[in-house]
């Protein structure tokens, strides 16, 4: 220090001065770059080393750490990104291309917001890129407190008094007739007296909106499809004046205990609560005049209460809520009556889970979609992203965080017009079902009976086989049964005679008679060829043929009756000439010989 002081003692002053405006004049300079460069940064014309580093960004929030680039920098590039995508041809940058852009803003928003680069596409699909971050920093600021007020207890500006004296910052809605908006509290809204007398329920602003379409009217039937927690079904059940029949439904049993407080806090009495699946309803109970389905939904209207929308939800996700809506809205269709109200609702912004379900619904059933009379909110979709819906679509209200400063929500009111003849898949499943209850009763009756019955339960009655037994062979012989077979009785009777005839005598033939045997083969007619009958003599006639035997006025001769009373003493020329006769064949000279 002594040193220093001692050189300036000993510079002339014209070179000290020197030496100042020599620092000064360096000062400014640089100042000048600074200025130049933020310049430079404002108007995206940033280095080339500068742009390969921002394309490299890492998508983690540890490797991003590791870089040690600031949170600062990355929006000061978000910035600059969306006001370049916002006039692509005036602020970029020679040789880049608007993918370049998109891709480097969305791993950007990705480690700035949290967000997944799946929900940021989701997003971009619907908004431009300066609206998804309007909708991007809405999400991150919380909502406005609003309490609805319960009719059925006090009136709305009686319980703005009361709540102003406990040193409530408070404000009407201006488009409800019940809502009260809480700027500030210095006590917890949700511990009053006020509120455990059911006086107020803490309700967004945009749930008030589906009853307020739907608009319910005393001693109505009215079923809430998905009713837990109660905000809207308590909501329909004041405006009903707890006239009529509420029925207030939820497939989820741990929550009907949240429920039913409600219900019993705020006065209701004319609710029913089921728990059941929404798409049993129609088999369950229909014949409903109004019917709200507040769908399950992905939740991207509520970002701001839930936070783990971000990163959690993917396309699966999206494709089974639409799955699961798809068949809710039909359910609800068919437990209406004709002329009936449905209000469809969902806390989300995506298309697939709103205008497509109605589009759906409308080529399903016989419904036209009508005004909402709701005094504000953006209209529906018709086409978007190359798929164009129903016309009637546009008809149903959008409302976003960023534009009404609410909870994302839709909201689109339905008309039944008929009773549809085919109802689908709905009805060919309750058939179904019918079908395997029926036959399930028709097995376990059949069971029961065996049982009853036991297993020496007597069989049905068969007919017996009774008839005369031979003598020779002890075979049965068939009788005739029945008096359609009359003109086969004597038939039936000769061959009886017969069989005891052709019983086999223990006897060998003599040679004559199987000379005979043989001559009669070769004199024989055969059976295809019909040969006019010769003609009978006398001696014929003495021998018993079936012929004669059929007729009940014949008399056997002594032969005949001496060849029934011993078949043994038959002699071989009997037996043989018997064998040749038949009903529907004359008998031949041979056999007449014989």
């Amino acid at each position: 220090m002594m040193e220093d002081s001692d050189d300036e003692d000993e510079s002339l002053p014209i070179e000290i001065r020197a030496r100042k405006e020599e620092a000064r004049r360096k000062a400014i300079e640089k100042l000048s770059q600074l200025e130049e460069e933020d310049a430079r940064k404002q108007q995206g014309l940033l280095e080339d080393e500068d742009e390969e580093q921002d394309m490299v960004l890492p998508i983690s929030g540890e490797a991003l750490k590791q870089t040690g680039i600031e949170l600062s920098t990355i929006k000061e590039r978000i910035d600059n990104s969306v006001r370049i995508l916002s006039d692509f041809k005036t602020y970029a940058k020679p040789g880049s291309t608007r993918s370049d852009y998109l891709e480097r803003l969305k791993l950007d928003i990705s480690n700035y917001y949290g967000y997944s680069e799946f929900l940021i596409e989701k997003f971009l699909s619907i908004f431009s890129v300066a609206e998804t971050m309007e909708l991007i920093e809405k999400n991150e600021a919380p909502r406005p407190t609003t309490i609805r007020t319960n009719t059925l207890k006090i009136r709305r500006r009686d319980l703005a008094q009361i709540l102003i004296n406990r040193g409530v910052n408070l404000d009407p809605v201006k488009w409800s007739k019940l809502g009260l908006q809480i700027f500030e509290s210095q006590i917890p809204v949700g511990a009053t007296p006020e509120y455990l007398a059911g006086y107020y329920m803490l309700q967004s602003t945009s749930s008030l909106l589906p009853v307020m379409a739907l608009d319910p009217q005393p001693n109505e039937r009215i079923l809430d499809m998905c009713a837990a927690p109660g905000g809207k079904t308590t909501h329909i059940a004041q405006l009903m004046k707890n006239t009529g029949v509420l029925v207030a439904n939820d497939v989820n049993k741990e929550r009907l205990s949240s429920l039913f407080a409600n219900l019993q806090r705020m006065g209701v009495k004319n609710a029913i609560i089921s728990n059941s699946s929404g798409t049993e309803y129609p088999r369950l109970m229909g014949g409903f005049d109004r019917i709200l389905l507040d769908a399950p939904c992905s939740g991207l209207g509520v970002i701001s209460r839930d936070p783990s929308v971000k990163t959690d939800k993917t396309q699966k996700d999206f494709d089974v809520c639409a799955y699961t809506q798809k068949k809710l809205i039909l359910a609800a269709i068919d437990s209406l009556k004709v002329n009936g109200i449905l209000v469809y609702s969902t806390c989300t912004i995506s298309v697939e889970e709103n205008e497509a379900i109605i589009s759906y619904a409308l080529s399903k059933r016989k419904i036209r979609v009508v005004e909402s009379d709701l005094p504000f909110g953006e209209p529906g979709f018709t086409n978007i992203g190359g798929k164009i819906y129903h016309p009637s679509v546009k008809l149903g209200k959008r409302y976003y965080p960023h534009r009404h400063n609410m909870d994302g929500f839709f909201v689109c009111k339905i008309v039944k017009v008929a009773n549809e003849e085919n109802q689908d898949e709905e009805k060919d499943a309750g058939k179904k079902r019918k079908a395997d209850e029926n036959f399930g009763k028709s097995e376990n009756g059949k069971k029961k009976e065996k049982k009853e019955k036991g297993d020496h339960a007597p069989k049905p009655d068969k007919p017996q086989k009774k008839g005369n037994k031979d003598n020779n062979t002890g075979k049965e012989v068939k009788p005739v049964q029945s008096k359609a077979k009359k003109q086969k009785k004597d038939n039936v009777e000769v061959e009886d005679k017969v069989e005891k005839v052709e019983e086999p005598v223990e006897a060998k033939p003599s040679k004559k008679a199987k000379a005979t045997e043989s001559k009669a083969k070769e004199t024989a007619p055969t059976p295809e060829v019909e040969s006019p009958a010769p003609k009978v003599n006398k001696k014929a006639k003495a021998t018993p043929t079936k012929v004669e035997l059929e007729s009940p006025e014949a008399k056997p001769n002594k032969k005949a009756k001496a060849t029934e009373s011993k078949p043994k003493e038959a002699s071989p020329k009997a037996k043989q000439s018997v064998k040749k006769a038949s009903p529907k064949q004359t008998p031949t000279k041979k056999t007449a010989r014989a």
